[in-house]
């Protein structure tokens, strides 16, 4: 598929607040019928609301989660991230989001993620931030 005929996938960056209001927010933001990847910054602390909607979801592939170790995704989490990426976009999700622990440096990791080869797959909607 050329890079003009491919749908790109809506990712929103979700960042503010502990780990399970980012989740909750999501959970909220869901697209109905859609297959969806959250990439979840950060260790699961035992109560995922996501984890138990990706477990019930129907199909089972509806919705996937991935995480990765805590850790800046624009600096130390970078090449984790990419690898992540790279892995996900082979077989696109409808809509994807990310979830930062810390939102720091959200606007490098936005332009990161606006530039090539990440612009050719995604569209980056508004940031959804959560508030405590």
């Amino acid at each position: 598929m050329t890079a003009a005929a491919r749908r790109l996938t809506p990712l929103t960056l979700v960042s503010g607040g502990h780990a399970s209001l980012r989740e909750a927010a999501i959970a909220r933001g869901l697209p109905p019928q859609q297959s969806t990847a959250v990439i979840l910054e950060g260790l699961a602390d035992g109560n995922s609301i996501l984890a138990d909607l990706a477990e019930h979801a129907v199909p089972p592939a509806a919705l996937q989660l991935l995480r990765i170790a805590p850790g800046c995704l624009c600096c130390s989490g970078n090449l984790v991230l990419r690898v992540t990426l790279n892995r996900l976009l082979r077989h696109p999700p409808a809509h994807l989001f990310i979830s930062l622990a810390d939102a720091t440096h959200i606007e490098q990791l936005r332009s990161w993620l606006a530039a090539s080869p990440y612009d050719a797959w995604l569209a980056l909607e508004p940031d959804l931030t959560v508030t405590a």
